[in-house]
């Protein structure tokens, strides 16, 4: 059943007014896919009338056509980062979004979760509390780099002038901010909320404030890394950060969701259709991928520098059973409009299904080393067999003709599972790919790739022959996405990059990114200092010219002779290649 999103909804139900009303920067699914939906279903389930506006018009009243809550405002500007949505990492504005109707990328504004949260104020002086969440409020609850200022920012609290910030995937969080509330009980030592104070909070770790980040390029590397250290689900402290004469007072992480929690936040009953007040506007893109998907689990153990997935979902994978994934799907294929496809079965990564970590239930982030970087950990417990012994059993039904796996893999997962690695692959290759398969090495220059936190090159190549071996019956190839412009790539690693896949893959990929300094990740903090983790310098590219640059040698396939007249900017920097790599390149 839906969200109300209109007056006249409410009015059906027989309520004087919502309890809370959330506000967010997507149009209105009602999807598992659908942060807004999950948040809202969930707290429908546990007796609150929740209500929903989706991409309110910024330019009108449009944000209060349901009036006041009761108890409060949830304001998030959706599935992704309002900057990252509206801009390339070139800073070229988006002009398409599927997530808006008709496509048109004309109803997210900028700082989507500020200007939503200025507009509430504007029609409700001293109004409910204002509470922000989703990815942008959770990746923005510390100091951190903006992209489109290119400089630091002090926490979105402050800058929204919010009252709570919960971050995370936070259905715990909200159920409880919602009980207090109602209540009127104190909220203040939720876990899981960032708040404003006037004084630090005793208990807590003091890190450097958002004036000493500004004035101190080393403080802020500090910062971040006891943030990003503190945001374990075990063992994390809560963290005072001073911006200007008050504090932000940012509570540590709820416990992770248990597989029966999980279970039972996917078991709720999604229509998974647009609402019908945004479907009469447009066709919505996003639904032809995300209709007949299933998430499978949450979080990523592989922790790439230039990802948030670690920050905001957690770096622990919570999986959901396989009796509550095979349920979800018989819903599915008794849908109306169901042509026997299922589009993906996987989570941020698509084989770490049922993975886990001897240590991290006791101990939280280990502060010396990563899961999967440089090799995988010798504490984590994962096999492939889980996932085929899933995916099998949901080939069994006969309304299903095929079981696709969209999301990406991690290809030195599969080549380190020596029992059930080889086995997976061609378990997928045979049944859950057509033609090709997505991974993403991201980059071949092992300094890059160092630099990234992703396997060495030797590993994507063991992966690649495999692969062939398997797929060459098959007629089946691989699809590989790469990043150029990461802190620590030149121009010279692009060109190697070039002759790598002259050399191996033998086609001209289109799937190339110039790396985007998200808020809240170790590649940003590189970006921004120009410095790797450890304090060194590194080579970081910031022309928009020169970035693009890097990208077109790999699109438009320039070859190695030509691409030293776009190297201008080496010499203009360095004095000449020699300089630079005396100074930056490892021998």
């Amino acid at each position: 059943m839906f969200l109300p999103t209109t007056k006249e909804e409410i009015n059906k139900l027989h309520w004087e007014k919502p309890d809370i009303i959330l506000i967010s920067g997507d149009v209105y699914i009602d999807s598992p896919f659908n942060g807004s939906a999950v948040i809202g279903n969930w707290l429908t389930l546990h007796g609150f009338k929740v209500a929903i506006i989706a991409q309110p018009d910024v330019n009108s009243d449009d944000i209060a056509r349901l009036g006041e809550p009761s108890l409060y405002w949830a304001v998030s500007a959706g599935a992704m980062d309002s900057l990252v949505a509206n801009y390339t990492a070139t800073e070229k504005f988006r002009n398409e979004d599927d997530l808006t109707p008709g496509g048109i990328n004309n109803k997210r504004p900028d700082r989507a979760c500020m200007v939503y949260t200025n507009l509430i104020r504007r029609y409700f002086k001293n109004t409910k509390p204002i509470v922000l969440g989703g990815i942008e409020a959770s990746l923005r609850r510390v100091v951190h780099y903006d992209i489109k200022d290119k400089k630091l920012r002090r926490s979105l609290i402050f800058d929204a002038k919010a009252d709570i910030l919960a971050y995370g995937m936070a259905e715990k969080t909200m159920l409880e901010l919602s009980y207090a509330l109602r209540d009127n009980k104190d909220y203040h030592d939720i876990k899981g909320l960032c708040y404003i104070s006037k004084t630090p909070k005793e208990s807590y770790i003091n890190i450097p404030s958002y004036e000493e980040c500004v004035q101190d390029k080393s403080l802020f590397r500090e910062m971040f890394k006891a943030f990003y250290v503190n945001s374990a689900y075990v063992n994390s402290k809560g963290l005072n950060q001073k911006h200007d004469i008050r504090y932000l007072i940012h509570n540590p992480p709820q416990p992770q969701l248990t597989q029966e929690e999980l279970d039972k936040i996917y078991d709720m009953d999604f229509t998974r259709e647009v609402h019908p007040y945004y479907a009469k506007q447009g066709n919505v893109k996003a639904q032809e991928t995300i209709k007949f998907s299933v998430v499978s689990h949450r979080g990523c153990c592989g922790e790439c520098n230039f990802c948030a997935i670690a920050v905001h979902q957690g770096k622990s994978v919570i999986s959901r059973s396989k009796e509550s994934i095979i349920k979800e799907i018989n819903k599915l294929v008794q849908k109306p409009d169901f042509k026997g496809y299922i589009s993906d079965i996987g989570g941020p990564t698509g084989n770490m299904y049922k993975i886990s970590c001897k240590v991290h239930g006791t101990t939280g982030n280990c502060k010396n080393k990563r899961c999967l970087y440089p090799k995988v950990c010798e504490n984590i417990v994962f096999s492939h067999d889980k996932q085929v012994d899933l995916l099998s059993e949901v080939a069994k039904n006969n309304k299903i003709k095929k079981v696709f796996v969209s999301s990406g893999i991690r290809h030195d997962l599969i080549m380190a599972d020596k029992q059930n690695g080889k086995r997976y692959l061609e378990y997928l290759s045979k049944n859950n790919i057509s033609g090709q398969l997505k991974i993403a090495p991201e980059h071949t220059s092992d300094n890059v790739l160092e630099s990234m936190g992703k396997p060495k090159q030797t590993i994507f190549l063991d992966f690649m022959n495999e692969f062939n071996r398997i797929n060459q019956p098959l007629d089946q190839f691989l699809t590989c996405y790469f990043m150029v412009d990461h802190p620590g790539c030149s121009l010279y690693d692009t060109e190697d990059l070039l002759l790598f896949i002259n050399q191996n893959l033998k086609f001209r990929p289109e799937q190339v990114q110039v790396f985007t300094p998200t808020p809240s990740t170790f590649s940003t903090l590189m970006y921004y200092t120009e410095q790797d983790l450890n304090g060194n310098d590194i080579f970081v590219e910031k022309d928009r010219n020169a970035r693009m640059k890097q990208k077109l040698i790999i699109t438009q396939s320039l070859s190695r002779h030509n691409t030293d007249s776009h190297g201008f900017h080496y010499k203009k920097k360095f004095g000449s290649r020699r300089s630079y790599y005396t100074r930056f390149k490892k021998k």
